[in-house]
């Protein structure tokens, strides 16, 4: 009895053993679930407060984290631009009084035109290509965002190229533009630190005060730096058609340029988003670096008061309105197709709206600091020569490659500081760069869609940046600066103005700003703040329009220090600008030639979906996210659409926002219900609509109780149950 007993009680400790093994094993496997959630809750940019947040797109892929995507847009959007032209355009449009309208276009026309561009992309998980699903007539906007890309792409690694060669040429105990007793020098080089008084010889001592003054006073003077960057990196020739030989020396570095760039996305954004620690964050070091150096200088006061000192007076003019609406515009990268790239490989309910406001303020606050750093150094040779600030400041290639280098010339120590300049501009070059790249390769990819040319999007990341590499060849020519000049001044000029109105008015009233509202409610959890509304239907475009109309008032022919642009090839810049816009209207006619309708309002209708504004409970084609918990499987062919990752054309959703219910779930096939112009609808039967748009076009969730089709005959096409006898003329 005893060991009976003993055996009972073994097992009932025993027993209580294990429940408390497999209580203390589950309340573990809880929390690890609890804390793999609430970290991918936090990659994925969410409110915590929202339950259901994992949509990674397997297909694609998408950032690592969310500090990825917000350090490639900040690189993206922080460029050459901020250092070489923000600080020029404020001393020259009043100083500090620029300041007022440029930060008011930023507000009113930067922040929104960005936040819609981010949640376009953002929502559609496409490239500038496959997002024009939500209004195929409209296609060529992305197709002229492609090519407005191609054409920066190729000219601004050039420019990368050329801060590679200064940066190598940095390399040595004495810069090469510091003297004129260099063999490419002429006899009007007159160098800061020269006192052979206009003449070639020994290297000198420093400059007596008394010779400044008759220096830079004598018209023939040119600068070491100068001579430097026109006799000997460019070999400059005289005419923009006569190309002479390709420069070699930067030749090479376009090489290595494009090296790197292909290097960093040779895993798409995968690889970038890991760089961009680097790419894009240095360059606030560098600029610390070199401002608090600058600040400590002789005359960096003047400098600086120079570019804040307020002009009230010039507030009033329309031309430094139109200055700042410009900067605004250009630097901020719109309707490039950069950011809606970037944005595609975010998870679906990342915080767009925040990430907009913090990338934009960013860039327009990183312009003013450089305007800092650039004026200090310029303040300090300004007061080294005993001449005005205005004699010195430059702005563009002029301010980058010869009068900051001129500048960094007097300093103690100058080939440290010109390798941290230069190292600055490549790093500033590169995130712009890597943006560019790889919204053509996802425009291409996406468009092609197929699974091969997923795995083989290294091959296509190859084979873009070997062709950029051959087309940027002529630019390392003798004439290539003056054809890299006219690529920047007519390719991405008011083209890229007209694109994004474009842009702003087929979402807007072409696909609906209720339903633009909706998706964005959908994907944030919130809708839009009212001010982004009425910034996006009014304000912007009314911006947008003005910008458009200054830059055609305020149009001059381009001419590149002296030297003014034959017609001819200033006929080779308008075309290039022409090439990006004419996408768009033969696209939409490619479109709807090939669009089923007996009339050509039919085609446009159904095109650009406008019904939608005739039907007010019209269901849009799918164009966002994939159908969340809606199974593949259940889903007849004939329903199933391939979206982001694929899933049923109109999916369950187990979101309450989500507007677009299952039809495979609510809508049989066996399914017959009267409309309310009591004609038979059957998304099974449709004569005039493709099959896989007609069960969305012609079903929309009405209650709870199912569906009912919404359209009435003098307005929208019916089926009946005779495919023969469906609506032959809809309106």
């Amino acid at each position: 009895m005893v060991g009976k007993g003993a055996k009972g009680m073994l097992a009932r400790v025993t027993a209580v053993l294990e429940d408390v093994s497999f209580k203390l094993r589950v309340s573990v496997t809880l929390l690890l679930l609890r804390g793999h959630v609430a970290s991918s809750l936090i990659q994925n940019g969410a409110v915590p407060s929202e339950a259901t947040k994992r949509d990674p797109n397997l297909t694609r892929g998408n950032w690592g984290n969310q500090i990825e995507f917000v350090l490639t847009s900040v690189g993206y959007a922080v460029g050459l631009g901020n250092v070489w032209r923000f600080p020029y355009l404020c001393y020259r449009n009043g100083g500090g009084a620029f300041m007022f309208p440029y930060f008011i276009m930023l507000i009113f026309c930067g922040i929104p035109l960005f936040f819609m561009e981010l949640s376009f992309g953002q929502f559609a998980s496409q490239g500038c290509l496959g997002v024009w699903r939500i209004s195929p007539m409209f296609k060529g906007v992305g197709y002229g965002m492609m090519v407005v890309s191609t054409y920066i792409g190729i000219y601004y690694n050039v420019i990368i190229c050329i801060a590679f060669y200064y940066f190598f040429s940095s390399m040595t105990h004495v810069l090469p533009w510091a003297y004129c007793n260099n063999p490419w020098n002429t006899p009007d080089c007159a160098g800061v630190l020269d006192t052979s008084n206009l003449t070639n010889g020994s290297r000198p001592a420093a400059l007596p005060s008394n010779l400044s003054h008759p220096l830079n006073h004598t018209l023939q003077r040119t600068s070491p730096s100068e001579e430097y960057w026109r006799l000997y990196v460019l070999k400059l020739s005289d005419d923009i058609g006569n190309f002479g030989e390709v420069r070699l020396p930067l030749l090479g570095c376009l090489g290595v340029s494009w090296v790197v760039v292909f290097l960093c996305l040779i895993r798409g954004v995968k690889s970038s988003g890991k760089v961009v620690y680097f790419t894009a964050t240095f360059p606030y070091v560098v600029l610390t670096i070199l401002f608090v150096r600058g600040v400590t200088l002789e005359g960096a006061f003047t400098g600086i008061m120079y570019y804040l000192t307020p002009q009230w007076d010039k507030i009033l003019e329309a031309k430094v309105w139109g200055d700042a609406a410009s900067q605004i515009f250009y630097s901020l990268g719109c309707a490039w197709g950069g950011l809606i790239t970037m944005a595609s490989y975010n998870k679906f309910h990342n915080n767009c709206y925040r990430d907009s406001i913090i990338i934009s303020i960013t860039n327009c606050a990183t312009s003013v600091y450089a305007g800092f750093v650039i004026f200090s150094i310029l303040g300090f040779m300004a007061n080294h020569l005993g001449v005005d600030v205005s004699r010195v400041a430059d702005h563009g290639p002029g301010l980058a490659f010869v009068a900051y280098p001129e500048a960094l010339t007097l300093l103690p120590i100058s080939p440290l500081w010109s390798l941290l300049f230069f190292f600055m501009l490549i790093l500033l070059g590169l995130g712009t760069q890597f943006c560019l790249l790889e919204t053509l390769v996802t425009a291409i990819v996406d468009e092609v869609g197929n699974e091969w040319i997923l795995q083989k999007k290294t091959y296509v990341t190859l084979g873009v940046a070997v062709a950029g590499f051959l087309l940027g060849i002529p630019l390392t020519s003798q004439a290539g600066i003056y054809w890299l000049l006219l690529m920047d001044n007519y390719a991405a000029s008011f083209s890229l103005v007209i694109i994004s109105c474009i842009m702003c008015v087929s979402i807007m009233y072409i696909y609906g700003h209720r339903n633009y509202f909706q998706d964005i409610q959908m994907m944030l959890g919130f809708p839009p703040p009212l001010f982004f509304q009425i910034c996006w239907r009014f304000v912007s475009p009314a911006i947008i329009f003005f910008i458009l109309i200054f830059t055609v008032i305020q149009y001059q022919p381009i001419t590149y220090n002296h030297y003014q642009y034959p017609g001819w090839a200033v006929a080779i810049g308008f075309l290039m600008a022409l090439s990006s816009v004419i996408c768009i209207p033969l696209y939409a006619l490619f479109q709807l030639c090939r669009t089923d309708g007996d009339t050509l309002l039919q085609a446009c209708l159904h095109l650009t979906q406008l019904l939608q504004g005739l039907c007010p409970s019209f269901q849009p084609w799918i164009w966002g996210p994939p159908s969340r918990g809606c199974d593949p499987a259940a889903c007849p062919k004939h329903l199933f659409q391939e979206g982001r990752g694929g899933g049923c054309s109109a999916g369950v959703s187990s979101e309450p926002s989500g507007r677009r219910p299952c039809t495979t779930a609510l809508c049989p096939p066996s399914t017959r219900l009267k409309a309310q112009s009591s004609q038979t609808c059957c998304p099974h039967s449709c004569a005039k609509w493709p099959q896989p748009t007609c069960s969305i076009l012609l079903w929309s969730q009405s209650s709870s109780q199912g569906l009912q089709c919404p359209f009435v005959r003098p307005l929208c096409p019916l089926c009946s149950d005779n495919p023969s006898q469906a609506v032959s003329n809809p309106l």
